[in-house]
């Protein structure tokens, strides 16, 4: 049950949870049934088995021909596992971020100077993950940990997920029941220039949450924001 839950988290949507909710009722039927009887637990196993199906198979995403551009971006709750000083950069962190992948990623970010070095262990991120890896001062980056700044770029937050969000699930602008298409692939992202043009309409509101224009960053646990910036940029 608990990969199952971790599935429909990754993709949201309403049709998952509905799916979800099923599997839960069944879960708990699969246990009274096996307290009475056998043929009884059989009945009960094949339902749930159709309620996990629907957990495993999905309907298909939307096509990314005509999407918003947001939903090209791959952004996804991340935590970080490991940071420490870059070695041969004086502005710069290196961050190991658990992104719900087989591997950490190792991520650069130019952090030195508005977080705090001990604080970014173990807590949740914001992670553009479609970007095209780059060499940052001899070492390669997989991604971008996403904070707000204010107009003058003197402050700057991470973004952070609530608690309750799950790693690796992917980060939705809007309603996270509507559906959204698959992310561009690295280098399709870099050759429509998709993040360039989505930029520039990356905020924080007046209540500090994250938002592409008008629509609100959230996870499966709610919206994303920052610590103290209202009306800043995200980046």
């Amino acid at each position: 049950l608990g990969s199952l839950v971790a599935k429909v988290r990754r993709r949201g949507g309403a049709m998952a949870a509905a799916a979800l909710r099923a599997v839960r009722v069944c879960s708990a039927a699969r246990g009274r049934a096996a307290r009475r009887a056998p043929h009884v637990a059989r009945v009960v196993a094949v339902r749930c088995c159709t309620a996990e199906a629907a957990v495993e198979a999905p309907p298909p995403p939307p096509p990314q021909e005509g999407a918003p551009l947001h939903q090209l971006l791959d952004i996804r709750v991340g935590r970080v596992l490991k940071a420490y000083e870059h070695p041969e950069a004086d502005k710069l962190f290196v961050e190991e971020v658990d992104v719900g992948e087989e591997e950490p990623r190792t991520i650069c970010s130019g952090l030195k100077g508005y977080v705090d070095l001990s604080t970014l262990e173990d807590r949740l991120v914001v992670v553009l993950a479609n970007l095209k890896a780059r060499n940052m001062v001899g070492i390669k980056s997989h991604g971008m940990l996403m904070a707000a700044s204010d107009a003058e770029h003197t402050s700057v937050e991470l973004l952070s997920p609530p608690e309750g969000a799950e790693v690796g699930e992917r980060i939705k602008f809007g309603e996270w029941a509507e559906p959204q298409c698959e992310p561009f692939a690295e280098n399709k992202l870099q050759k429509k220039k998709v993040f360039e043009k989505v930029a520039p309409d990356l905020v924080t509101t007046a209540e500090r949450v994250a938002a592409c224009g008008d629509l609100p960053m959230v996870t499966s646990a709610g919206p994303v924001t920052c610590a103290t910036i209202a009306s800043g940029v995200v980046s």
